[in-house]
């Protein structure tokens, strides 16, 4: 286990490498472009070859990219060009009401999913398992925006339950964050589900649960103690790879809800052309992802330890 996890961190860094270098080379490579952006576009080239000499652009390409890193490292991304502030200020609090949403999204969706996945795959071909499929399908296909606006016209604007934005001004509110995780778990759970559906089946027709029941083990043993188990492996790499979607996938319904989250950020930055903001979003958003790999590779083997990974 612990060589498995040295190699898989040694492979995370390497990708971080590899990644920062070709960022950094795609945006600060044409330094009068970088001091375009942030002097604005009627500076004159004399002011943009003195801002590149007072803040280190002339020095080697390396030395700068070495630089950038290090303070990167340590949480200094620079001034965000939009904002005004550091990018730090704003990139923090962007990700931790990110990670609430993803949270309680993660709290009612695995809880669901996995359950309702092996109530039909327990028993294949029944009513119930018809059921979950098809409610599963239905939820999935039906994106984001649209379900959205779905339920903002229920609970927003026929109800009157719920406000139908989530900019939460006055601090958290249960009634505003309400709508962005219900959306979520609506369109996300459905996927989680058939894929537990689908290991919970194939494993309930493998020979060592046959034996066990015609041994006289109790059917909820069973389940609980055999077949779970193995049935878990194909949802938990689902569910584990649905952290890069809340971290930078989920822009439709933070912007549409107006939530100040990660994925807003990112479009607002992008949008507006801010170098350092989309370069500190960018790393963050790749080290998740390899970090939740990280995370899948380390729970297959405790899942299951007849798999093992070179």
């Amino acid at each position: 286990m612990l060589i498995l996890a040295a190699r898989r961190f040694i492979s995370m860094a390497l990708i971080m490498v590899v990644i920062s270098f070709t960022l950094f080379a795609i945006f600060e490579t044409d330094k009068l472009a970088v001091a375009g952006k942030v002097l604005g576009p009627y500076s004159s080239t004399e002011q943009r070859e003195l801002w590149l000499e007072n803040n280190g652009y002339n020095e080697p390409f390396f030395e700068r990219y070495v630089s950038w890193v290090g303070n990167a490292l340590v949480g200094d991304f620079g001034d965000s060009i939009q904002f005004k502030v550091p990018v730090s200020e704003i990139l923090w609090p962007r990700l931790a009401n990110t990670a609430i949403l993803a949270g309680l999204y993660m709290a009612f969706m695995i809880p669901l999913s996995l359950t309702l996945g092996v109530i039909a795959g327990m028993k294949e071909g029944s009513f119930q398992d018809r059921a979950v499929s098809v409610g599963s399908v239905l939820t999935t296909s039906v994106p984001e925006f649209a379900s959205a606006t779905f339920f903002t016209a229920i609970f927003v604007f026929w109800l009157g339950w719920l406000p139908g934005t989530s900019a939460m001004t006055s601090g958290f509110s249960w009634a505003e964050i309400f709508l962005p995780v219900f959306v979520l778990v609506m369109y996300g759970f459905g996927y989680t589900t058939r894929m537990t559906r689908a290991s919970m089946a194939e494993v309930m027709t493998s020979h060592y649960i046959r034996t066990a029941v015609l041994k006289g083990i109790p059917y909820r043993r069973v389940i609980m103690k055999h077949a779970l188990r193995n049935a878990l492996i194909a949802p938990f790499t689902v569910i584990i790879l649905q952290l890069n979607w809340l971290l930078s996938g989920v822009i439709v319904v933070e912007v549409f809800f107006a939530y100040k989250g990660f994925g807003k950020l990112i479009l607002d930055s992008a949008l507006f052309g801010d170098i350092y903001l989309i370069e500190a979003c960018t790393l963050v958003a790749v080290f998740v992802a390899v970090f939740s790999q990280f995370i899948s590779d380390i729970g297959y083997t405790l899942l299951n330890p007849r798999i093992r990974f070179t």
